[in-house]
């Protein structure tokens, strides 16, 4: 049952909303423009806030979904979080997209409301206040994601290892924002 779930989460983690509502509403592609990522920050640079709200709100669904239904089927909470980091790998390598996706934050953070509700709101706290004190969405999300590891290894050590995994991902995706970072020259709204 799990090798099938997981299964089921890459290819739904593979639906890119930012390019399915791109091509619906005749936005530019998100890998065309702006960072060239397809996510909510990049839709928001391209498309307005209308559509990256709706970006947003795909890409959570597409993490918690998986991992709420491998929870109503048993499943232990590492193995959810295994499914959930199968949802992510989908976002970020998409099946339908020739593996060109997003870097996975909202994805991830849909993952962690459905393993451990606790984590998920300290990250979007963390994301939300280094995001209005630097207006830098990468840095934001480097800062966010790390951060719920001390917790989770407190409170719910089966989800450690995949989410320490998921964070190393998420880490690995943003290296061309690091450089920036450290070059100061990374986009700030």
């Amino acid at each position: 049952m799990s090798w099938l779930l997981a299964t089921l989460a890459y290819l739904l983690g593979s639906l890119s909303f930012a390019i399915l509502l791109s091509r619906l509403t005749g936005s530019p592609d998100p890998r065309m423009g702006g960072s060239g990522n397809a996510g909510a920050t990049n839709m928001l640079r391209l498309a307005g806030k209308k559509l990256a709200v709706l970006t947003l709100l795909g890409d959570v669904c597409k993490g918690l979904l998986p991992v709420l239904i491998a929870d109503l089927a048993g499943l232990s909470l590492q193995q959810q979080a295994w499914i959930g980091v199968c949802a992510v790998l989908g976002h970020l390598f998409p099946l339908y997209f020739r593996f060109r996706g997003g870097k996975g934050v909202a994805t991830a953070a849909g993952m962690l409301l459905g393993i451990y509700p606790p984590a998920a709101l300290l990250a979007v706290l963390a994301w939300l206040l280094t995001f209005y004190l630097t207006r830098t969405s990468s840095l934001a999300a480097l800062i966010a994601t790390p951060l719920t590891l001390p917790l989770l290894a407190w409170q719910e050590p089966a989800a450690l290892l995949p989410m320490s995994v998921l964070t190393l991902l998420i880490v690995w995706r943003h290296r061309g924002n690091l450089r920036d970072l450290f070059a100061g020259r990374e986009r700030h709204f």
